[in-house]
């Protein structure tokens, strides 16, 4: 919790208000005892009704004051927590972003998910509860035994072994259970990945009428998530029988002690309830503690995980450099780069050369795993490439300077993604002061003008969570359309019209390379077709390029690109 104390900078004023608000309401709680010994001595005993009644009055006036003071602390004490709780997923939610693929995908997102979450939420309530309890609890147990003290020292000895023995208990299941939240949380990192596996895959489980066994694998990590919450609960829940067991025994101690100490007149029956009183706040305030102490544990579990998230060392790009104005705008060069995942025992690419001068259209194909998608993902520097160096402008996108680098390419991912909003909105992301002259221009280009045209609101369509009420072709046409705005020099469409027909897919084409200021473009394709008339050809196979040209030129020369358009083409040049 050190570490993420830098979120409540902002809310110094609400840390200190709110504990001494509670020290306040714990000052005139410590009163209480004292004031009912006064009245059970001086009015009760001496048959004054009157300073009964004015000592009844003041209890009255501490209770309203007391209470005054303890919503004025739960009031700073749930600003406070709620505003670091805040400024903690913002500045989570930062980190994530500077983050490059390699450091996203060895994390997981189930796990990113639960730190954004369950994490976070976990080490609010915990800056909450410090607020108001870490400071009161201590107060009101230690000033009680100095109160206890200042009415007999004998029995206050009672007081001073009670305290010692709970703090040895409770500072030993601490010290049990704290390495066991951390692994509850690992725990409900597995359940959340399930979680969302089958979400995205019901119909694929469905199709392949899978459910027994997911849901057995789902019980399975549930009951071992169960299991480990028992497990540490058990140990937790420990706390309160010892507690009172222990409090119980000292308050029979001190009944017992303060009777003899009343028999010989060295006490006085209301100093007896005082110290009576006293004992029980004690316990009250040892049982909230015991509480905050658990709370604290499992916050303290859940902060070390988010605090975990900024010690990640970013291998994002994080150049300072710009291309000159002489340099050709749109080229890409790749000179000998080869790229490893993380996890990864092999290469995933090995020794890729070529370069694609400024408006070139460029081909990439080859079988499931051949390595296109890591080829176009190095170009923005979304993985850093193991060896070799990857070009922009002639400049290492390693030196780019990243927004720089931003601004030139254009990305359509194998997914087609829509965001919550408007078709307006999704369209301006990557240009957001676009004319509506340049939204129609990307419409007509990436033939998804239809598809505004046929929605009543038009461009103020709603788009729902992930563009779930558009079709597949829909969100891919929107998606390339969303990268047009930008109007990017590097255009890089990875597979992004799967979902199209072949017309579609024509057209589409057609469009991009009749465009005024023809962008670099790579298509990544399993279609021959999508790719036969591009500039060059790029052959993938194990990770290997094995082919670079002209259509012409590899059917003649590539065996790898020949079987490819065998299996699509009839030798009429028709499709099979």
């Amino acid at each position: 919790m050190k570490r993420l104390a830098i979120f409540l900078k902002s809310y110094i004023r609400e840390c200190i208000l709110a504990p001494l608000f509670k020290l306040l309401e714990a000052s005139f709680e410590l009163l209480v005892p004292l004031i009912m010994a006064s009245i059970i001595d001086s009015g009760i005993g001496g048959g004054n009704n009157a300073y009964i009644i004015k000592m009844g009055l003041l209890l009255v006036a501490l209770a309203a004051i007391g209470f005054g003071a303890s919503c004025a602390a739960q009031y700073f004490a749930a600003k406070a927590a709620i505003g670091f709780s805040t400024e903690l997923r913002s500045a989570l939610l930062k980190k994530l972003q500077t983050l490059s693929y390699s450091e996203l995908d060895s994390i997981g997102s189930s796990a990113l998910i639960t730190r954004m979450t369950s994490d976070v939420d976990q080490a609010q309530n915990g800056v909450n509860q410090v607020l108001r309890l870490l400071l009161r609890s201590p107060f009101v147990v230690f000033g009680a035994m100095l109160v206890a003290f200042t009415i007999d020292t004998k029995c206050a000895l009672i007081f001073l072994a009670v305290i010692a023995a709970l703090c040895l208990v409770v500072f030993s299941i601490i010290f049990i259970t704290l390495p066991m939240h951390t692994e509850v949380q690992h725990g409900l990192d597995g359940v959340t990945a399930k979680t969302r596996e089958n979400l995205n895959g019901v119909r694929v489980l469905r199709a392949f009428t899978c459910e027994a066994e997911e849901e057995t694998e789902f019980e399975h990590r549930n009951e071992r998530l169960t299991a480990l919450q028992l497990k540490v609960g058990r140990i937790s829940s420990m706390l309160n029988p010892i507690t009172l067991f222990i409090v119980n025994i000292a308050i029979i101690a001190l009944i017992w002690t303060g009777a003899i100490r009343v028999n010989i007149g060295a006490l006085t029956q209301g100093e007896v309830v005082a110290l009576y009183n006293l004992m029980s706040q004690i316990l009250i305030e040892l049982i909230k503690m015991a509480n905050l102490i658990i709370t604290m544990t499992r916050s303290a579990a859940c902060a070390k995980r988010c605090a975990g998230l900024f010690d990640i060392q970013s291998t994002r790009l994080s150049g300072s450099e710009t291309p000159s104005d002489a340099a050709p705008h749109g080229s890409v060069e790749f000179r000998g780069v080869s790229f490893t995942f993380p996890d990864g025992s092999a290469p995933a690419i090995e020794g890729i050369s070529f370069y694609a001068a400024p408006g070139e259209t460029i081909g990439i194909i080859g079988g499931t795993g051949a390595g296109k998608s890591t080829i176009i993902n190095l170009i923005p520097g979304f993985y850093p490439a193991t060896s070799g160096s990857v070009y922009i402008d002639g400049l290492d996108v390693k030196q780019f300077e990243p927004s720089a680098l931003n601004a030139r390419i254009g990305i359509v991912p194998q997914k087609a993604m829509l965001f919550e909003g408007s078709i307006r909105s999704n369209l301006l992301m990557g240009n957001a002061h676009a004319s509506e002259e340049l939204l129609l221009d990307s419409l007509i280009t990436a033939q998804a003008l239809e598809i505004v045209e046929s929605k009543p609101n038009g461009l103020d369509e709603r788009v729902e969570q992930g563009g779930r009420n558009f079709s597949g072709g829909q969100k891919q046409r929107l998606t390339i359309a969303r990268a047009l705005v930008k109007q990017p020099e590097i255009l890089i469409l990875d597979d992004s019209a799967s979902a199209l027909d072949y017309a579609t897919d024509a057209k589409l084409r057609m469009a991009i390379r009749s465009m005024k200021s023809s962008p670099t473009t790579f298509i990544v394709s399993q279609r021959a077709a999508s790719i036969r008339y591009a500039d060059k050809i790029i052959v993938m196979d194990d990770g290997k390029l094995v082919g670079i040209g002209k259509h012409d030129e590899l059917l003649k020369n590539c065996s790898v690109y020949r079987e490819i358009y065998s299996s699509q083409f009839s030798d009429d040049g028709g499709t099979v």
